[in-house]
């Protein structure tokens, strides 16, 4: 719900109150100081964006913003950060215009915090009968340990290379897809919400992550050591504390549905749409015996993801996932290891004939590009990147995945690094190149798919 009153614009959005106001001036320092995490910028849309930012304690925050270049039409909005909502602050820009870039202050108890590095908001262009669908990139990543020493296991710091986020910031991405394992919960944080808010307050004060936070919007999904213990499933008895927990930290219009919780959603991006599953909330343990009933995502899920791709009008649909989904040859977690959903859901690619789709994972410690060809139907590809700052998988000597028949020869890493895709070209010649990119951003390797090989024959 939005009020006027006179030149104070009062705004309602999922909780949070926010006043416009205007900012005032002091020592940067002490606001810097102040702030602990962000801002983030979150969702885009076309005229509304999403910017998320922390505060060491409860304290009056605001921002300030304009189009870039036009610093006479800036607007101003404010609120305070609270113990509750362990000092978030959210602050969603409406009003906007499509396909503009906005230049954010952020002013915190009254003082202007200063960066070393551009702070902007990017709202999507508006090209639906007017132009070619725009050009965009998305990166992607998984697994990214943050060290606590105190409550590690003892020996060598399992979290390290955190100069990956500074290689990725440096990429000036559209937008950010987070696959899981965002966040590492330790053994003191499973039993009480407050140990899984410690965690995540944590993990996202990371100096080095940061700058990146600042590059791009970000989106996400979990896995299980950002949702419980290791392995983790929906009999995990504070997974509604954990939910509520990834809601607050990563902000989006919508997750899940109105009679089934969950953090799934649906992101429109330019012509492509990204399916962010849910691989944890309604997941049976690994161990559950075979049968129709061992489930990953849960029947409204799986119902969500068949309508949403055979609704969708999107030039590539892209379903996200924290397990790998085609890897039939892994000992480790994975959709391979729940027959049911996968069957099902590559029953229905096939049998509604759906075009353009192609899958990303993490959680594997690894990087690879996993390709199956089905009977009927076109190659499908799963793009695993992993880890950005956990531990790198190590190969034991008779590991069945050394060599794995349907992995894309020249696709394995072993190392810290991220993923990168980019859509680009005309209707009748819309491609996507994969890029697999070290922890300094080199590309490590890379594979361009046309949108015509993702299609039936």
């Amino acid at each position: 719900m939005r009020v006027l009153r006179g030149d104070v614009a009062i705004t309602w959005v999922a909780g949070y109150l926010l006043v416009g106001g205007m900012a005032g001036q002091a020592d940067a320092g002490a606001a810097s100081d102040l702030l602990l995490a962000g801002p983030m910028p979150a969702y885009s849309s076309f005229r509304s964006a999403a910017v998320w930012l922390q505060t060491e304690r409860p304290t009056p925050v605001e921002i300030r913003f304009h189009p870039e270049g036009q610093p006479e039409a800036a607007r101003q909005m404010s609120l305070a950060t609270s113990d509750p909502l362990d000092g978030i602050a959210m602050f969603v820009l409406d009003g906007l215009e499509p396909g503009t870039t906005y230049e954010v202050e952020l002013t915190v108890d009254g003082t202007r915090v200063e960066r070393p590095y551009p702070f902007q908001v990017k709202t999507q262009p508006l090209w639906q009968w007017r132009t070619e669908a725009p050009d965009f990139t998305a990166l992607f990543g998984s697994c990214a340990y943050v060290n606590d020493t105190p409550y590690d296991r003892p020996g060598k710091p399992y979290g390290n290379d955190f100069e990956v986020f500074d290689a990725m910031a440096a990429q000036r991405a559209d937008l950010m897809l987070w696959v899981g394992d965002n966040v590492y919960l330790r053994e003191v944080d499973f039993h009480t919400p407050e140990g899984i808010r410690y965690r995540y307050r944590h993990s996202r004060a990371l100096p080095a992550l940061q700058r990146f936070l600042a590059s791009t919007h970000h989106y996400a999904t979990w896995d299980d050591h950002d949702f419980g213990p290791n392995d983790s499933d929906g009999s995990y008895a504070l997974k509604g504390a954990s939910l509520e927990t990834f809601r607050r930290y990563w902000p989006a219009p919508q997750y899940g549905l109105p009679d089934t919780p969950g953090v799934f959603q649906r992101v429109t991006w330019a012509d492509v749409e990204f399916f962010l599953l849910d691989d944890r909330y309604h997941r049976k343990p690994n161990r559950w015996p075979d049968g129709p009933d061992k489930t990953m995502l849960g029947r409204a899920q799986i119902n969500w993801l068949k309508e949403s791709l055979v609704g969708s009008r999107a030039s590539f649909k892209v379903v996200v996932l924290g397990n790998q989904v085609l890897n039939p040859q892994t000992r480790h977690e994975g959709l391979f290891h729940f027959g049911a959903d996968l069957d099902e859901l590559l029953d229905w690619i096939l049998g509604q004939r759906i075009d353009g789709v192609l899958f990303l994972s993490g959680d594997r410690h690894k990087t690879e590009l996993i390709r199956l060809e089905p009977d009927g139907g076109y190659p499908l590809y799963d793009f695993t990147d992993s880890p950005l700052t956990a531990g790198v998988y190590s190969f034991g000597a008779d590991d069945p995945e050394a060599e794995n028949s349907v992995r894309v020869d020249g696709t394995l890493l072993t190392e810290h690094g991220f993923g990168s895709l980019r859509f680009e070209g005309t209707r009748q010649d819309r491609r996507v190149t994969l890029r697999a990119c070290a922890k300094d951003g080199a590309v490590r390797w890379q594979r361009v798919i046309p949108r015509k090989e993702l299609t039936f024959p």
